[in-house]
């Protein structure tokens, strides 16, 4: 028999922060999908029977084209999804360091939820940017796969209205309410699809009134399918909405704000373990101390009578070789001195005799050849004065020497001016008488 192609005659109704979680929680054990007709979550669970699994991969497989499989986000889209909330909402300059620190780190979108537990203005914040930053995510997406949908979060429409949508999706003839409420669908899911969806633009003019923000949780209609095969039933992801658990969506081991102080808990009863273990150690190591001190103590009292005498024999022996060594070294040292005093006191008595015989040498021969000296000049000049005759007095002086005298330069002749010669004289020529007639 041919399966008859079910036709929806509305958009169909999505639910944003279930879709959110399937994106935070898809990775390479977890696989979800998206059924493109009444659009209801499939969670490939493998705790589940091996029969029910093998069940859902035949029908997802048999209908590639209604089964739509969800991305699942790189470490790098999750770091820079986590840079851009440190760099455009985190302001304290501290923390933004610390958060950057942690997104380096291993584990990166468990501690950073951690951290951003305990500072409760930076929870609020996060809370805000992931939402806004995946709803756009998603949004991408199902553009991007054709999907014709609605977010229930986004719906102004009373529970009852919306449930009587779900429960005539296939039937083209319906109440006018339900028609009423199919063409306020349409015109919200052609929203989707324009510009403003991916780049939403703040609001202009006048901010509004301050006023107490009553925050109130949206109302969501009971989950209505109709075409469910039997094979996916046991693998249906229909997470209840809560506002407190939605930041934590965002790692694929907390599910709830439990989960994350459960394993805070661990850590604890981790570090308490630790600290435990540290302090018996240090008990045995007391133990085992004191255990070896009394040992010592016994053994000290006999060993210090026997190192007692040992002591006495090596001290005398000691002291003896020690007073003999001082001995030696003061004689060799005395001998030395005195061996070097008398060798200075006989070198400088032999040094002063010997100048002096010197000198008294050296005196007595230049007095003689002095002596000598001056007898034989005495005796030649007595025998010159008695052969030559004495000198005729004369009163005339020696002519005096001609002084020489510097010549004056000649002064050079002035050079002889030639006379102009005189202007030549132009004879007057003769009047011409004139003729008498």
């Amino acid at each position: 028999m041919k399966e008859t192609k079910l036709v929806p005659q509305n958009p169909i109704i999505l639910r944003c922060h279930r879709i959110m979680e399937g994106f935070a929680k898809s990775d390479d054990e977890k696989d979800f999908y998206l059924d493109r007709i009444e659009g209801f979550l499939v969670y490939v669970d493998l705790d589940k029977s091996q029969e029910e699994i093998d069940a859902l991969f035949k029908e997802i497989h048999d209908h590639r084209e209604k089964y739509v499989l969800i991305p699942k986000l790189t470490y790098y889209e999750i770091k820079k999804v986590m840079e851009q909330f440190v760099n455009e909402k985190v302001y304290d300059i501290d923390t933004k360091e610390k958060l950057l620190d942690i997104i380096q780190s291993r584990e990166a979108r468990e501690n950073f939820l951690e951290f951003i537990y305990d500072h409760h203005s930076e929870l609020e914040k996060w809370q805000q940017f992931y939402q806004e930053r995946f709803r756009i995510r998603i949004i991408e997406w199902l553009r991007n796969n054709s999907f014709d949908f609605v977010f229930e979060e986004d719906i102004e429409l009373a529970k009852a209205i919306v449930e009587k949508v779900k429960i005539n999706m296939f039937i083209p003839k319906v109440p006018k309410d339900v028609m009423q409420a199919r063409k306020l669908l349409a015109a919200k899911a052609s929203t989707y699809y324009s510009s403003e969806a991916l780049n939403p633009r703040p609001k202009r003019g006048r901010p509004p009134k301050q006023v107490i923000k009553v925050e109130a949780e949206p109302q969501f209609a009971q989950d209505i399918y109709v075409s469910v095969p039997k094979s996916i039933k046991p693998f249906l992801f229909t997470p209840d909405y809560d506002s407190s658990t939605m930041i934590f969506t965002f790692s694929g081991k907390f599910s709830s704000e439990e989960d994350l102080l459960a394993h805070r808990r661990q850590q604890l009863e981790t570090n308490l373990d630790l600290n435990t273990l540290s302090q018996k150690l240090a008990a045995l190591k007391s133990l085992s101390a004191n255990w070896q001190r009394e040992q010592s103590e016994t053994q000290s009292f006999s060993e210090a009578l026997v190192a007692g005498a040992v002591e006495t024999q090596a001290t005398k022996a000691v002291e003896t070789q020690a007073t003999k060594a001082v001995e030696t070294k003061a004689t060799k040292a005395v001998e030395t001195k005195a061996t070097k005093a008398v060798e200075t006191k006989a070198t400088k008595a032999v040094e002063t005799k010997a100048t002096k015989a010197v000198e008294t040498k050296a005196t007595k021969a230049v007095e003689t050849k002095a002596a000598k000296a001056v007898e034989t000049k005495a005796t030649k000049a007595v025998e010159t004065k008695e052969k030559k005759p004495p000198a005729k007095k004369t009163d005339r002086l020696p002519p005096p020497k001609p002084q020489k005298t510097k010549a004056k330069p000649k002064p050079k002749p002035k050079p002889k001016l030639k006379p102009k010669p005189a202007p030549k004289k132009i004879a007057a020529k003769p009047k011409k008488k004139a003729r008498k007639r």
